[in-house]
């Protein structure tokens, strides 16, 4: 990846759990500390507070937008607080919402949204998110919806993994009851399911990582392709696509490269191979396409690069690894790389070589901007069983012999799980 959105402080809550950089002090700290490295850059801050000289203040220093997080409280009365911020900036809030429903349930942070634009950052709810129905809010035309990728596709491990993730995550105890439940509550193989299906339907315009928070930066563009193939599998080709599935790879190919840049303001610099952006480029050979990559290219140097070993009288001897090349080294990545702010931000932070860039206004963004993306199906969830409804999503197929245990009931447009136990990019691409 050429471009990073996200936050943290190093191995404290902000990064562990919840991808926030709070305040004024730490966001100078990790735009230095970064300043070396050769990709864009957009911090998220602290968007759970009531403050909103606090946020401003935020903006001053460096943000590009904020996150509001249930670890720090994301309460109807926060939700509203922070896009009113937002509102006057131009900035993007990410919300992950109340899992437990303690301050409200899912119409209550839509009615606190009240129609502003927001992106839903795990919009499935396995990452966080109200119980069972956050994934309804992919049928809002003024929710830009998101999957982290753990979730994506959901396998025979998918479920036992996210439960063991979310313990640790979350600082909970497997022993105490409680937190057993909300565990269980949290992790839902109908709405993974569900995940697949929407993800291929377009309704779902955004693919992310959440790293470290319970998702695995490394495995983001290798996720996205494997939830291509399954349902390629599962469901034919698309509506009007030919033999080479253009039309689908098209959509999947939109969900980790312009839509997210769109989703943050950040379209007119990166996201996609045009006049007047950023030259930032990932080369492929075909065998390896969305593993390792060849090349990368950032503001037109190679930064990264296949290359064998470095006393070989060519560049091919094995070990062939990913090494940092040219445009990776000493200041070059203050030439080929960039911070995103806001319009708010305060102007300067001595000692970095890195340009700012200021995004544009994503107050104005729907569904409808999202690129090949901007399906609006209605999505229902059964809050005893769980089930899935999706409009239009052509029905389930034959029933798993496990789907009664999740629950599922096979009807027109429910959503039946699909447990996958092999997948493509996977293993045998990895041995070193």
């Amino acid at each position: 990846m050429t471009t990073l959105i996200g936050g943290g402080t190093g191995p404290a809550e902000g990064s562990k759990a919840t991808t926030v950089t709070s305040g004024s002090w730490h966001i100078t700290s990790l735009l230095e500390a970064l300043d070396g490295s050769a990709v864009n850059i957009g911090l998220l801050g602290q968007g759970a507070t009531m403050s909103a000289d606090s946020m401003r203040d935020q903006l001053g220093a460096g943000v590009i937008g904020f996150k509001v997080h249930e670890d720090w409280g994301a309460t109807p009365a926060v939700i509203d607080a922070c896009l009113r911020v937002c509102e006057e900036s131009g900035a993007q809030l990410a919300i992950h919402a109340d899992t437990l429903n303690e301050a409200g349930f899912l119409e209550s942070t839509l009615k606190a949204v009240a129609g502003r634009c927001v992106h839903a950052f795990h919009v499935e709810g396995a990452g966080g998110g109200h119980a069972p129905d956050m994934i309804e809010m992919a049928s809002r035309r003024n929710v830009l919806p998101a999957s982290t990728n753990p979730t994506r596709p959901l396998t025979v491990n998918t479920v036992t993994e996210h439960v063991d993730m979310l313990m640790v995550c979350h600082h909970l105890n497997p022993k105490v009851t409680e937190d057993l439940a909300f565990a269980e509550s949290r992790i839902r193989p109908s709405t993974m399911a569900a995940e697949d299906v929407l993800h291929d339907m377009g309704a779902i315009s955004i693919m992310s990582s959440d790293a470290q928070a319970m998702g695995r930066i490394g495995e983001m563009i290798l996720r996205t392709w494997q939830t291509a193939h399954v349902m390629k599998r599962r469901r034919g080709p698309l509506d009007g696509d030919g033999a080479a599935d253009n039309l689908r790879a098209r959509r999947y190919v939109a969900k980790y490269t312009i839509n997210p840049a769109i989703a943050q303001g950040v379209a007119h610099r990166v996201g996609s191979v045009e006049t007047g952006k950023l030259a930032d480029l990932v080369l492929w050979e075909p065998a390896f396409f969305g593993v390792k990559p060849h090349l990368v290219i950032k503001g037109g140097q190679i930064a990264y690069a296949q290359v064998g070993d470095a006393n070989a009288a060519v560049p091919t001897p094995q070990p062939v690894l990913p090494r940092r090349m040219f445009g990776a080294l000493g200041h070059a990545p203050g030439g080929n790389s960039v911070n995103f702010v806001s319009e708010r931000f305060a102007g300067r932070v001595d000692g970095l070589r890195k340009p700012f860039e200021t995004i544009t206004s994503t107050r104005g963004l729907t569904k409808a901007d999202m690129r090949e993306n901007d399906a609006l199906p209605r999505i229902d969830v059964d809050p005893d069983s769980f089930t899935v409804v999706i409009e239009g999503s052509g029905g389930a197929d034959e029933q798993d012999d496990r789907t009664e245990d999740v629950g599922v009931e096979v009807g027109e447009d429910a959503v039946t799980p699909e447990y996958h136990t092999e997948l493509p990019m996977a293993q045998r691409y990895f041995l070193f």
